[in-house]
């Protein structure tokens, strides 16, 4: 049975009150500089995320959805705000706390076959290698590795090297090495990516399966829009920060997905994310629809807050008025 917390007391989690929720970031902010320039990968950025839940990051290229993955992972530290996995503060850690964090709480599945299997060992090998590095090796660790393989469907395929298995084969593999050392955390960054649509449903499965079973709060990283019947929340990155939640409420068959038989808008309830500082991001396709810029104007209305784009005449006329104002400080006018 796998265990989600380790014993070893330097990485136990803290207690906590039992609304804290496993994972949280608060306007944590990530900026890489390349010689004199700056590039900001998150801005801002809020989340939270319960123990034992299976969820999925989407968005486009740059949006910071990997950058976001990587700090949860202990591969990269944030330049600003704040981020706890299980109580510990992933800011305050040290290199060897971090080594330890990375290798005991957090398991990773990557896309990139390279980066989860080494090529000359096999499917049992490769499962048993964390196990060997962190020094614990024995009778139970060769059954748990077993049991990681026949948990992703790959029991008959334990002394098959890389080259022997089918792409779908060596994710599943991944998978079980990502859960070797039992952690509490599942990260996988685009693990359908390089297979079938068949292939992808049934990894999806299987995370599902694994977090049923063992409690395993696992966050996929991905563009397969068909996550969303997979799992319990679907989080867009936009710009560095939340811009949309998708809460599934009604469970559905990937078939019937796939063959176009549902509506998402019958299964599923997508928010809007208010971020801490009271910034809300609204979808695209209503700015463009509505021809709205750079302004508006807010009303409240009984319980509501009503939006109205400004035409470009207001615009025009805010921005003369502005002129007028910035002219008439300089000169000492009131």
């Amino acid at each position: 049975m796998l265990q989600t917390e380790t014993t070893t007391p330097a990485v136990r989690t803290p207690t906590a009150a039992a609304e804290e929720p496993f994972i949280f970031c608060e306007n944590l902010v990530k900026i890489y500089k390349v010689a004199d320039l700056e590039a900001v990968a998150l801005q801002g950025l809020d989340l939270q995320i319960q123990r034992g839940e299976l969820m999925a990051i989407i968005g486009n290229s740059g949006s910071g959805k990997s950058t976001l993955l990587n700090i949860l992972g202990g591969l990269d530290r944030p330049s600003a705000g704040r981020v706890t996995v299980g109580g510990r503060d992933l800011l305050k850690m040290s290199e060897a706390q971090l080594v330890r964090y990375k290798r005991e709480v957090v398991g990773f599945v990557w896309q990139q076959t390279a980066r989860n299997m080494l090529p000359y060992l096999t499917a049992i090998e490769n499962v048993e290698l964390p196990l060997v590095i962190s020094g614990r090796f024995g009778r139970a660790e060769r059954l748990w590795a077993r049991e990681l393989l026949e948990v992703v469907g790959l029991a008959d395929r334990t002394r098959h090297k890389l080259s022997e298995l089918s792409g779908g084969e060596q994710q599943r593999v991944a998978i079980a090495i990502g859960l070797a050392n039992r952690p509490p955390l599942l990260l996988a960054d685009e693990p359908t990516g390089s297979v079938d649509t068949r292939t992808a449903a049934t990894i999806f499965d299987m995370f599902r399966q694994i977090r049923d079973q063992y409690g395993t709060t696992i966050i996929i990283v991905t563009h397969d829009p068909k996550v969303m019947s997979k799992v319990d929340r679907v989080v867009a990155i936009r710009d560095g920060k939340t811009s949309t939640e998708t809460i599934r409420r009604v469970a559905i068959d990937m078939a019937d997905f796939a063959h176009g038989n549902i509506v998402l808008g019958e299964t599923h309830d997508e928010f809007v994310v208010l971020d801490g500082a009271g910034r809300l991001q609204i979808p695209r396709e209503y700015l463009e629809k509505l021809s709205i810029r750079k302004k508006v104007r807010l009303e409240l209305e009984g319980d509501q807050i009503i939006i109205r784009s400004v035409s470009s005449e207001e615009e025009q006329e805010a921005a003369s008025d502005e002129e007028k104002d910035t002219r008439h400080r300089r000169w000492g006018f009131r």
